[in-house]
């Protein structure tokens, strides 16, 4: 077996990422930019007033002093004139400031009648006004790659940004494997169970910018995997779930092996997902994860959602890493890695109580995978333990 390190980077050595594409902006968001977009304009692309109030000249702010208000400036309409001595325009916020003005003085500090403006208060050092270029100017860029958040679509758009430069999405066939499998909705015999793997996955996939096809259940026979796999054979990852090991019905090895697929690693010291394979199959990354649901959605935050961010141009690492303090006390760990389902709350990290690889319901009450490596501890209470958010 080799280390969960190891096979993260022989998984990264299958990864080329993928061609890019253009999209519109309103469609961006999750994308992974890959070419740095530059600003078409300064921002903001004249002096503006922070505030509403009176626009007058510089260095005129006393308090006191009287002036005529000769125009109004509201935002999207500027006032044409000059602000000269003892003269006010009535501006607005995100308003251009008038030629010939130098501070706006707030609404509030005034007194006006008629249309003179007495400055009731002290006005303060601020002035009150953006100046051209304070958040950007023109020729300035957004760095890539970068996953596209909200604010960053708002930064685009106000860069005049129509339209930006994005990795295609990676496309994830996933195919469950066995005869015990039946998929929801549909009424299982007495020794199957719901396939419930797919789901999971997909939605991980998806949430990482992916494109997620579900595949029919591939049955316990060669010829009814190699259909599924014949099916996946355009995809960028193709995700088989059980059928790994190596027992008499796990036939993924033999079949994509004889399919003309090459193994980069089986069997990693990982718990749970020990019997985890990759390599590749034709065009694609092949990853054979395990069956037991938690081993399955487990090896996905360490393998698949790495794979899927490199393909899309992001840096090959794998899951980031946070501390916490534990707790409680946790024994000794044994040979392999164990990522251990946890719960997270005011900054304290608990493993739950039951650790079996086949309790979804424990899964999906955890926020945490908690990460004691091979051989480590025991870990006592309050000790700054790493996990994993999930």
């Amino acid at each position: 077996m080799i280390s969960v390190e190891e096979a993260l980077q022989l998984v990264f050595a299958l990864v080329t990422p993928l061609t890019s594409e253009k999209c519109a902006l309103r469609t961006a968001s999750g994308r992974v930019m890959t070419a740095p977009a530059v600003a078409r304009r300064d921002q903001p692309p004249f002096d503006a007033s922070a505030m509403d109030g009176y626009a007058i000249p510089e260095g005129a702010a006393r308090r006191g002093a009287s002036f005529t208000v000769i125009g109004e400036a509201p935002a999207g309409r500027s006032f044409a004139g000059r602000v000269g001595a003892g003269q006010a325009v009535r501006i607005f916020t995100g308003a251009a400031l008038p030629e010939g003005a130098g501070h706006v003085v707030i609404q509030e500090n005034v007194e006006r009648v008629g249309d003179r403006i007495t400055l009731s208060h002290d006005t303060g050092d601020s002035r009150n006004i953006r100046p051209c270029g304070q958040d950007f100017r023109t020729g300035e860029s957004l760095p890539a790659p970068r996953r596209l958040r909200p604010a960053d679509l708002g930064l685009l758009a106000a860069m005049n940004v129509a339209q930006v430069t994005v990795a295609r999405r990676p496309t994830v066939a996933i195919i469950a494997t066995g005869d015990e499998l039946v998929m929801p909705g549909e009424k299982p015999s007495a020794d199957q169970i719901i396939a419930s793997n797919s789901f999971a996955l997909a939605a991980l996939a998806e949430a990482e910018g992916a494109t997620a096809r579900l595949l029919p259940i591939a049955r316990d026979t060669e010829a009814d995997l190699r259909a599924a796999l014949e099916l996946a054979a355009d995809a960028d990852v193709i995700v088989t779930i059980g059928g790994a090991s190596v027992g008499d019905h796990d036939l993924v090895a033999p079949v994509t092996q004889a399919m003309g697929a090459s193994r980069a690693f089986y069997k990693v010291a990982l718990r749970p997902g020990k019997p985890l394979m990759a390599g590749r199959l034709g065009g694609a990354i092949l990853l054979g994860l395990p069956g037991n649901p938690v081993s399955a959605v487990v090896c996905a935050h360490l393998f698949l959602l790495p794979v899927l961010r490199a393909l899309q141009g992001l840096p090959a690492a794998g899951a980031p890493e946070l501390t916490a303090p534990l707790g409680c006390d946790l024994p000794a760990n044994g040979p392999r890695a164990h990522y251990q389902r946890a719960t997270v709350r005011n900054g304290i990290i608990t493993p739950a109580n039951r650790q079996d690889s086949a309790l979804i319901r424990v899964l999906a009450a955890a926020n945490a995978l908690l990460i004691q490596p091979a051989g480590d501890g025991p870990r006592h209470k309050g000790e700054q333990v790493p996990y994993i958010a999930i």
